[in-house]
């Protein structure tokens, strides 16, 4: 059940003048309990809060929203000018001419001005009372553009920026009320968006960690899901709208700006490219299914996986790092029994340890056998207990073939209008008789060649 924003309890404040000497935040997660300590963290806990107040602040509005009203000037435009300022930068250091394979060695130009210029920035938008917090904040700001050493960017960088804007929250510089909430969506991450962008198109970033064609967007994950909250009341228009042509020229809302963004720089059919997020439009009939199964998708690919927060810098007071949960959970999220943190109960995929890893692939049926071309993996987040809207991802989209096609796929909300791609095809579930002896036959002569195979390199 969705909580309104109302009921969503607010962020502890910090008061950074009441505190002794301060240490300076650095990457804490290493291994892979200490991703279950950062799980546990009071910090896990408030981000996770404070993406979904977010997420709730921003239902039911467009991206045209005006800014001329008080939020903008209660911390919004203090943040806008400094991110104007980073993207004047990147006309003042144009990309190398020299033929560079991986990013273009401009970028670190463009990284060492930030790094010299960064307590500048923040001290000249910050007011006294909080130029003591400048070396807690320098780090998020320093990791939200990309990597200066590997030139690439990704969902590590786009979580720092959002630790930072969470930061200013603890601090009362981005006052917890509904429209600055709002306005923080509206105005400061897109035009954070719109900064990483010209970044990655001037100076080619690489995609930092990329799941290729697995992934639901090789850069950014967030501008989906506080897209998709936009639009969760929406009765107009399905998810499958987006695939309808011709495409809109000015989205109105972050979830159509982001895949207008992919359909720019990248070409070939939309399912082909974008299996996933093309999935989800040809089989979530919902908007607010899409919400919600994109939060557990952040929680278990992004927040939860220690390749991409090994690089989050943590220290208190204000990202403590540690096991200690200050509040009861069902305080946090209102319906919540359970004994672990805020969106446990509605948002955590449990991974099973011989899994070694989280996909969006459907278990095995009974009785199959894992094919070549798909890997066995955990049910969508997009999943209802009772039937309904799934998607999957089969290895074949990725060689240009039709989403699905490798195995069986279960679709709840088949397109009923014009697409960019091919609708899903139904595949039989019957067997015929005369196959199954053959089928058989086959398995147990391929098991038996198998052995046969193994005891020669064995004598070799």
């Amino acid at each position: 059940m969705e909580v309104p924003s109302r009921e969503l309890p607010h962020i502890p404040r910090c008061d950074i003048n009441a505190l002794g000497d301060l240490v300076d935040p650095r990457p804490m997660i290493q291994t892979d309990h200490d991703v279950q300590t950062w799980q546990h963290s009071e910090s896990y806990l408030h981000l996770l809060l404070y993406i979904r107040r977010l997420g709730e602040s921003v239902v039911g509005t467009e991206l045209n929203t005006t800014t001329k009203d008080q939020a903008h000037e209660e911390g919004i435009a203090p943040i806008l000018t400094l991110l104007e300022e980073l993207e004047s930068w990147i006309d003042d250091i144009p990309p190398q001419e020299s033929p560079q394979r991986y990013g273009n060695l401009a970028f670190r130009d463009w990284g060492k001005r930030l790094e010299e210029r960064c307590k500048i920035l923040l001290e000249s938008r910050l007011p006294n009372n909080l130029h003591k917090a400048v070396p807690l904040l320098k780090p998020y700001l320093l990791t939200s553009f990309g990597s200066f050493i590997r030139m690439d960017y990704g969902t590590g960088h786009e979580l720092s920026f959002v630790v930072f804007l969470l930061c200013l929250h603890k601090l009362e510089f981005l006052v917890g009320k509904p429209a600055v909430d709002r306005s923080t969506v509206l105005n400061i991450f897109v035009k954070y968006l719109h900064v990483c962008w010209k970044l990655q198109d001037t100076y080619k970033l690489e995609p930092a960690g990329s799941h290729g064609v697995w992934g639901l967007d090789d850069y950014s994950f967030l501008g989906y899901y506080w897209g998709s909250a936009q639009l969760k009341d929406n009765r107009d228009a399905s998810p499958s709208s987006i695939l309808q042509v011709p495409f809109p020229t000015h989205p109105a809302d972050l979830y159509t700006l982001s895949i207008a963004r992919i359909k720019s720089i990248k070409s070939g059919p939309f399912h082909e490219h974008s299996p996933q997020l093309y999935s989800i439009a040809s089989s979530v009939p919902v908007w607010s299914k899409v919400n919600s199964g994109l939060l557990k998708m952040y929680e278990a690919e992004v927040l939860s996986k220690r390749v991409v927060v090994q690089h989050l810098p943590l220290g208190p007071p204000l990202m403590p790092f540690s096991n200690h949960q200050p509040q009861n959970p069902t305080t946090i999220f209102p319906g919540t029994s359970s004994p672990r943190h805020t969106l446990t109960q509605t948002s955590r995929i449990t991974i099973p340890p011989s899994l070694g890893g989280t996909n969006l692939l459907p278990p095995l049926r009974q009785g199959t056998r894992p094919s070549s071309n798909t890997i066995p993996g955990l049910n969508s987040p997009f999943a209802v207990p009772s039937g309904g809207a799934k998607f999957t991802v089969s290895r074949a989209a990725g060689r240009g073939n039709i989403p699905g096609a490798m195995g069986l796929r279960e679709v709840g909300a088949p397109l009923t209008s014009t697409s960019m791609g091919p609708p899903p095809i139904p595949v039989s579930h019957s067997v015929p008789q005369t196959s199954v002896k053959g089928g058989n036959e086959a398995s147990a002569g391929s098991g038996s060649s198998d052995r046969k195979n193994q005891a020669r390199e064995e004598e070799d």
